[in-house]
């Protein structure tokens, strides 16, 4: 591929509703622009984009994935990336170094949560964008309803640049409306005709829309619309370009990507409408030394500023590390710093990617998008540039796990086999996050959704040879007492030879504070229990306090009083006294009244207003209580205490709920003490587990 300019880039990502056609869109896309010589499909397995093995077998996209095409003598860099909200960091690490974005809409299904979920990301990042309303050629396709949804959810700053000709099996061609011509499909090509009589009236009205969409872009054509004067085409193509790249318009457009369908109409809208990497606005970043802000444009002559929005394990070169310059150039065997991790590294030699394939270059230009391998420090959000020129630009906003589950190996032994290939596949994933859990002492793997961490797990097998076993996690219950006692502790024991004696009396209280485990105070007056074994009976009571009499959990929230005991001169040892205290503590915490204790979260739900009601039931339900409600961006925030064990689902009960519309967020915040109902199942299940 040879090299192309600044200006005669376009970096396009395709975001839309999980199986709307993006990845066979990309792949139409590469077919009509020559990458390709024959379309790939989904069902077999065999697209340029989808090609991890877990893709193939679940026939949907996992990753973002980058192939770059020639059309007219500029180069388009297609971001193709998943549609299921459980792989939501691909989209946001693919949307961060697009110029520009293609919606992607079923004709059938029309708008649906996916569509609105990804408007948002297009909007966080202000991309222009192009809606593509797909699969015009299936049964019950609509462009007119997918259009007036797409009006009513979006804006009437979405108009249609095209207008169908005939729909499902007579689907054929389009209707230019921005220059009012006719072209029928024919092969790769189109063929110009005449525009059906029936379409008139349509085009007519589209145009109109075209018209005043322009004109509000502008406002000395404002002011030359509402004076009655006819607009150039000039003065409309330029007035489009600018209003489509700011976000004024956002064109519709209609094919099918299966049958190559208006394929050709949306990449010349591509180069026409949307940005090149110089119309884009300089890229913002601080620097690391003064903290102050600093922008670069997209330009050879600036220093090297570039990030890396995606890092990949490959089968024959490594690790992948994909990145955007942003400005300068970077070239093969040089060395950059990393202003992320404060790090120099070594750049080997330098690929164009596409799909599964690399393509050796020996530099890229400012836009472009690229891969290296084998670098030692640099992870995904990292900012690469030169050491004397230091920047770090904002890193990638990616959404918090919502959902763990603990995870276990089918085989002994397994345990640093699975710990090394988890840290790697958290490398690829920054939205996949591997934790020990210090109370329970399980592995927990935490994510976004179910399908992302059974993925991981599938990965973990082909990948690094070991099979693991999900399970929801254990809850980190603890114990505690609700009244003070005071109660003898004696260990006395005579056989031949030298004996062991130590005698102990304990006050237990409750702290009522469940931060702290243990407060030890010792009020021993006369030497009834010598000072050198003080130490002793602290020891054995702190010793005690990891399991508790219930069922076995740790103790909390407990005062020890030593305040009186006896002891033997040759037979007392710190031994005889460290077990007289654990007597002490067994039949003191089994008469102070002990209760369970649970972990109470902090959670905040974001929904729409329509699921407030459905929400606030659900967590009543989950023995939640709640706190209040906040408006927030058109939505509605309830933040409620819910206790943990009840939350283990809620990622998939919540996405159920408001059919994919609503977030949570939960972090710990206190222990409570736990229902008596529900505490006598937990006690009886902790019993049955010893027993095994």
């Amino acid at each position: 591929m040879k090299k192309y300019a600044t200006e005669k880039l376009r970096n396009i990502g395709l975001i839309g509703h999980g199986g709307s056609g993006k990845t066979s869109l990309a792949e139409a896309m590469l077919f009509s622009a020559g990458v390709i010589d024959r379309l790939g499909k989904i069902e077999e397995g065999n697209t340029t984009m989808d090609h991890d093995p877990q893709e193939i077998k679940r026939q949907i996209s996992i990753n973002t994935s980058l192939a770059p095409c020639e059309w007219k003598d500029h180069k388009i860099n297609i971001i193709d990336t998943p549609g299921y909200f459980d792989f939501v960091g691909e989209v946001k690490s693919g949307l961060r170094v697009a110029d520009g974005a293609i919606i992607v809409a079923c004709a059938v299904s029309g708008v649906e949560v996916g569509t609105e979920q990804v408007w948002k990301y297009a909007d966080d990042y202000n991309l222009p964008r192009i809606v593509f309303i797909n699969k015009m050629d299936r049964e019950n396709a609509n462009f007119l309803k997918v259009l007036e949804q797409a009006r009513e959810t979006f804006g009437q700053n979405v108009v249609p640049f095209q207008i169908p000709i005939g729909a499902e099996e007579n689907f054929k061609g389009v209707v230019d409306v921005v220059d009012k011509k006719a072209y029928l499909f024919d092969g790769k090509n189109l063929k110009e005709t005449e525009i059906p009589s029936e379409l008139q009236n349509d085009l007519d009205t589209y145009r109109e829309m075209i018209i005043e969409a322009v004109a509000e872009s502008d406002d000395e054509l404002l002011m030359k619309y509402l004076e009655g004067e006819p607009l150039t085409e000039d003065e409309v193509h330029d007035g489009l370009r600018k209003g489509v790249v700011s976000g004024k318009i956002i064109p519709v457009m209609c094919g099918s990507s299966t049958k190559n369908m208006g394929i050709n109409t949306l990449l010349d809208t591509v180069l026409n409408y949307m940005p090149s990497p110089k119309d884009a606005p300089p890229v913002e970043g601080t620097d690391p030394v003064s903290n102050k802000e600093i922008t670069r444009s997209a330009d050879e002559k600036e220093p090297l500023t570039a990030l890396v929005f995606k890092t990949m394990a490959d089968p024959y070169v490594g690790k992948l590390t994909l990145f955007r310059v942003y400005s300068g150039v970077l070239k093969s065997d040089s060395t950059v710093y990393n202003s992320s991790k404060d790090e120099i590294e070594k750049i080997g030699q330098l690929y164009v990617i596409n799909g599964k394939k690399q393509e050796a270059v020996d530099q890229v230009l400012p836009g472009d998008l690229a891969a290296v391998a084998k670098l030692q420090y640099t992870t995904t959000g990292d900012t690469l540039c030169n050491k004397d020129s230091k920047i770090v630009l904002k890193p990638i906003q990616f959404p918090k796990p919502s959902i763990a589950l603990a995870v276990e190996p089918k085989a002994k032994g397994d345990e640093e086999k699975i710990s090394v290939g988890l840290a790697r596949l958290a490398e690829e994933d920054p939205t996949f996050e591997v934790e020990k859990d210090t109370e329970t002492g399980q592995t927990l793997i935490k994510g976004i959704g179910d399908l992302q961490l059974e993925v991981i797990t599938n990965r973990l097998s082909a990948k690094f040879g070991t099979d693991v076993v999900l399970k929801e996690p254990k809850v980190a219950y603890k114990e505690t007492i609700k009244s003070s006692v005071k109660v003898e502790g004696k260990h006395k024991k005579q056989s031949g030879g030298r004996g062991q004696y130590g005698h102990v009396w304990i006050e237990f209280q409750p702290l009522n504070d469940y931060s702290k485990d243990l407060e030890f105070e010792d009020k021993i007056f006369g030497g009834a229990v010598p000072k050198q074994y003080i130490p002793a009976v602290e020891k054995g009571l702190r010793e005690s306090i990891r399991e508790g009499v219930l069922a076995g959990y740790p103790v909390v929230g407990l005062k020890a009083i030593l305040y009186d005991g006896s002891y033997h001169t040759v037979d007392s040892s710190e031994m005889a006294f460290k077990i007289a205290a654990s007597l002490a503590f067994k039949k003191g915490t089994e008469q102070a009244n002990p209760v369970l204790l649970e972990p109470i979260m902090n959670v905040e739900v974001i929904v729409p207003e329509a699921y407030m009601g459905d929400i606030i039931g659900d967590l009543n339900k989950k023995r939640g209580r709640i706190l209040g409600m906040d408006p927030k961006d058109g939505l509605q925030v309830i933040k409620a205490q819910v206790p943990q064990s009840e939350m283990f689902k809620y990622a998939t009960d919540l996405r159920s709920m408001t059919q994919g519309r609503g977030t949570f967020t939960a972090t710990f915040s206190h222990y409570e003490e736990v229902p008596a109902q529900i505490s006598e199942k937990i006690i009886e299940e902790a019993k049955k587990q010893k027993e095994k």
